[in-house]
């Protein structure tokens, strides 16, 4: 990372004190600089849009891809899992139990694989001009909200189609999406910045994200544990994440309670550490990517 040191020039003409912005490296554990970050929050919106719109660029089906990920990975969910495995679901349809599942994890993994990829495909970038390198990750982040949105509308097309409705716990879904997003968020800044120094991360990712899935209760509902081991379970972030949308947006009898807490303080651990990690090797970025 680069520190912004701002001093006085007084050898203009007119004597008159010009300010000038000198760049040096920093020392050390360094702030997290969020006010830094506010002001280039015009930055941040460019990139995020910029990545949407890679995304469905020259694609045959564009937005379509939203809605065929989770809805594919549904249909193999409800075959093998729900009427081959007999796998519980807590009350509810076996293939909405499934989707409302998918749908956070699409975004977490989604997220992950794009953000730690996201320095080194903006090493251009991040060779000519000073900002602060935060925005990048977090652009690539953000940038999946649209298919999360998208998926959040094919669930309510679901529970139409099922007969079910929504229940007041569903005023609780955007603390889980923020959970979901910090928690994309907090990974994949690990993951970006140890794969501008070691180009192999790229490689660990999908193996990473694909145990995660399997550790992670979308298949099967985390009622299949119980206690203290369920409140343990809440030490991934992502299954408080799935157990918490269930919850929110179908009502299910399984309330989260002390698992969700744990999933909380293990998202904002992953989050700042790997934020202070990131700002820690910010400065070799440069030379390195």
């Amino acid at each position: 990372m680069s520190t912004i040191l701002p001093t006085l020039d007084r050898t203009k003409a007119g004597g008159s004190a010009v300010p000038v912005i000198r760049i040096e490296p920093s020392t050390g554990w360094v702030s997290l600089k969020l006010r830094e970050l506010w002001e280039y929050r015009e930055l941040l919106f460019f990139l995020t849009w910029r990545d949407v719109k890679i995304r469905y660029k020259q694609t045959a089906l564009g937005v379509a891809w939203g809605v065929l990920q989770p809805l594919l990975t549904m249909l193999v969910f409800s075959v093998f899992f729900g009427r081959l495995a007999r796998i519980p679901s807590d009350g509810v349809p076996y293939p909405v139990f499934a989707l409302v599942g998918l749908t956070p994890w699409n975004f977490f993994s989604n997220g992950l694989t794009q953000s730690s990829n996201s320095l080194v495909a903006s090493a251009n970038m991040i060779k000519k001009v000073y900002f602060p390198r935060l925005v990048i990750p977090m652009s690539s982040v953000l940038s999946g909200t649209v298919d999360l949105l998208i998926s959040l509308v094919l669930i309510a097309g679901m529970m139409m189609y099922h007969n079910m409705h929504l229940t007041v716990n569903a005023l609780w879904l955007p603390a889980f999406i923020l959970l979901a997003l910090i928690t994309s968020l907090g990974v994949g800044l690990w993951m970006a910045a140890l794969n501008v120094e070691y180009r192999d991360v790229r490689y660990i990712v999908p193996f990473i994200t694909q145990f995660w899935m399997y550790a992670t209760p979308i298949a099967y509902p985390s009622s299949l544990l119980s206690e203290p081991w369920r409140t343990v379970y809440g030490l991934n972030p992502m299954a408080g994440v799935v157990e918490g949308f269930r919850w929110a947006i179908l009502g299910t009898k399984t309330q989260p309670g002390p698992l969700i807490a744990v999933s909380v303080v293990a998202a904002l651990v992953v989050l700042l550490s790997g934020a202070y990690y990131f700002r820690r090797m910010e400065k070799t970025f440069a030379d390195v990517v």
